[in-house]
Order: C-alpha cells, then structure tokens, then sequence
C-alpha cells in the first residue's frame, strides 16, 4: 500500500500544473508539462535542444538545421507559410511561436486550436537564456535548462569583460547586399557588435532590419564591415566593396564575414558568432 501511495504521490507531482510568463506578457499555462511541442522557427528548435526538451519535438519549420537531428522531424510549412491544419493533426500540447517572424496575427489564428501557445521574441543578449530557461519550464527540463543557460551568460559576460573596454571600431554589417540592408542598435547583431568593441553606425535608425544607401555607408566610413550572407559561405558581393579604396574597411583589409546562423539566430551558437566576430575586429585594433 505504501508502494501505491507512493507512486500515485509521484504521478500528481509529474502532472502538476506550471505558469510561465513568454516575451509577449502572457501567462502561458500548461496542465502539466509539454510532451509534445510544435516550433515555428529554427531558433527555438535549437533552443527547445538546448533545455534538454528536444525528444519533446513532433513539428518544426523548414531550415531547422540545427542540431542535425532535427532534420527527421515533421515539417509543418515555414516560419511565415505555416500550415494550421498540419499543426493541428500532430497533437501538440504546446505551440512554440516567434513574435516578429511568425507575426502577431499568427497568435489569434493559433489560439482558435485551443492549445497554449508560448511566444518567443528574444531582443537582447540576456533573453537567449531567458527563453531557454522558460522553455525548460514548460517542459519539465529545468535543471539541465538552468546549466546551458547559465554557462551561455557566464560566456557572454567574459567576451564582454575581454574586447567590450576597448578601443571603439565602427562596423557596418550587411545582411544583404541587393537591397542593402543592415541592423539597427535594438537588434541582437548590434549587441554582439557592440559585446565586441564595436560600433554600428547604424545604430541610431528606427527600423530594425533598415535599407540603407551606398552612399549613406560611405559617408559614415566604417573601419569594418561585417558580411551576413547565406549559410557557411562568404558572399562574393563583400567584394563589391572594393570599388571604393578610400573606404578605411577597404583600406585596411577589413571586409570580414560571420555565417549568420551564429550571429542572426538567438540560440547558444551566438557565443562561436561572437567569439569570431569579435577576434576579427581586435586585429583592427
């Protein structure tokens, strides 16, 4: 009896219910811990494996690369063409939804499901520990959680404590060339820069992702520039550049690139985009 008792003592504690609050304000409240989880974008996939929840995975988007395991998951559409219907039949007890790339007309689509619904906005440094300390809330990982979260804080700070004092560079970074396009001083990119020693010259604009002029960076004369681009490979349009050798980036051989799943994904791979980053303009110095 006692054996019994204990056990079914056990399984309430396994299913009790938890509240979390997401980066949109809302109080997410799940009966008892997710076993199945839809994410709509990669960085959450990565983030959800980070908590130590990613067997908990039944639906993703496409380019949720990362970890390869990933890959054999069912796909439910991309971040932003989705498939409500797909999402439904897999049964999931909770949704993993970006608030800026899903959009927040997809919440009220979601919500009709009738199943709570987590929404992800990661902005500064500090929330990619956040967001993996809140997922493994959600699903019951919190130890392992707290222990990835905590070491990506700890990296962060002594990449800060290393290049942030000293002597400012001015960065320009591209995320694309045809329009050419940058980031502004709220998004997590410019915190890197800036985690660096770095300087965006366009830090002050109001649009996060803004298009910008040629001419507008040549005023500004960066002493670097930082290519995007897609996946591993350096953009041969960083190149382009060069037309100008009055340019101090040019002048100085400081036409660098990042691959931009480990600076554009706020996931703990942020710390290798850093680090890279970060070497790359201390040769400046």
């Amino acid at each position: 009896m006692g054996a019994l008792l204990c056990l079914a003592i056990a399984g309430a504690a396994l299913a009790q219910p938890l509240e979390v609050e997401d980066f949109a304000g809302r109080q997410v409240r799940l009966a008892a811990p997710a076993q199945r989880i839809v994410a709509l974008a990669p960085h959450l996939v990565e983030n959800l494996y980070s908590a130590g929840a990613g067997d908990k995975l039944v639906g993703v988007v496409g380019h949720s690369d990362y970890p390869p395991e990933a890959g054999a998951i069912a796909q439910v559409g991309s971040f932003n063409a989705y498939s409500v219907e797909t999402i439904a039949s897999l049964q999931p007890d909770l949704i993993l939804m970006w608030g800026s790339g899903n959009g927040m007309r997809t919440l009220a689509a979601l919500e009709l499901l009738g199943i709570p619904i987590f929404v992800s906005e990661p902005r500064q440094l500090a929330d990619i520990g956040r967001d993996i300390r809140l997922l493994g809330q959600l699903a019951d990982t919190d130890t392992r959680a707290r222990a990835e979260a905590d070491r990506i804080d700890e990296a962060l700070s002594a990449l800060r404590a290393q290049y942030g004092t000293r002597g400012p560079i001015t960065v320009f970074y591209e995320i694309w060339n045809q329009p050419l396009q940058t980031v502004n001083g709220e998004h997590l990119i410019s915190q890197v820069i800036a985690l660096c020693g770095g300087v965006n010259i366009f830090g002050e604009l109001p649009t996060l992702a803004p298009q910008v002029s040629v001419e507008a960076v040549l005023a500004r004369a960066p002493e670097a520039i930082i290519a995007s681009g897609r996946h591993d490979m350096r953009p041969q349009w960083l190149d382009d550049w060069r037309r100008y050798p009055a340019l101090p980036a040019v002048r100085d051989n400081a036409l660098f690139f990042v691959d931009p799943d480990l600076l554009e994904r706020p996931t703990a791979r942020v710390l290798l985009g850093a680090g890279t980053l970060c070497r790359q303009l201390d040769t400046l110095r």
